[in-house]
């Protein structure tokens, strides 16, 4: 096989590690805001449900929680579910473990801001809704952006976990190939447009933090 073949196979899997990339950034990054929001909760019994759930998210490997998704339909309820089903279970996996991640993230963000912030808010007439997004969040989104930048590097390197439920992404492909063509050099090519990927990304996150560096040069 030519160098442009094995590309052309790999770059297709890479389709779908760019699909499960940005469709748990979609997700997660939402989610994670409500399950950190919950984890804060006063109302204890959400406080609780949350934290048990934040504890199996990152307490439990995220190939697990791919599997449980993927087979618990059928083991459990005796469901027979469709061939599309591998997709939905490795998105719902990925959006449910990151939003944890994410959740924390968020919350110790939200816990660094001042109370004083909050009471100056509600002198000047601003509701707890308004506080939150016009005062609080502008500033836990600078604070916790490095934080959340690890997590979404990692994010790219954890996509190759979607080989467990059978999808072709880029390092199964890479695995395919290695082990047709008896040799390394996939796994190698493969491991080099990962780092390609990641470094756009970090340069991409880097622009977004010096941006909003607004207090420095």
């Amino acid at each position: 096989m030519d160098f442009g073949t094995m590309m052309g196979i790999l770059l297709s899997g890479l389709l779908f590690t760019a699909q499960i990339f940005f469709t748990t950034l979609i997700g997660a990054l939402p989610l994670g805001v409500v399950v950190a929001l919950g984890r804060m909760s006063k109302i204890k019994p959400i406080a609780w449900i949350v934290r048990i759930y934040i504890s199996i998210m990152r307490g439990t490997p995220l190939m697990l929680q791919l599997m449980a998704l993927m087979f618990g339909p059928y083991y459990l309820l005796g469901l027979q579910m469709g061939p599309d089903w591998k997709y939905i279970a490795c998105s719902i996996g990925f959006i449910i473990n990151y939003a944890a991640y994410f959740a924390e993230i968020y919350r110790s963000g939200i816990q660094s801001i001042p109370r004083g912030q909050y009471e100056a808010a509600s002198v000047l007439g601003y509701s707890r809704a308004q506080t939150f997004m016009k005062i609080v969040l502008p500033q836990v989104v600078k604070r916790i952006l490095p934080a959340m930048g690890n997590e979404i590097i990692t994010l790219v390197k954890d996509t190759s976990l979607a080989f467990v439920l059978g999808i072709a992404e880029m390092f199964s492909q890479a695995k395919a190939l290695a082990a047709s063509q008896v040799s390394m050099i996939p796994y190698l090519v493969a491991g080099v447009i990962y780092w390609v990927f990641n470094f756009i990304l970090e340069m991409i996150l880097t622009r977004v933090e010096k941006k909003l560096n607004y207090y420095h040069d």
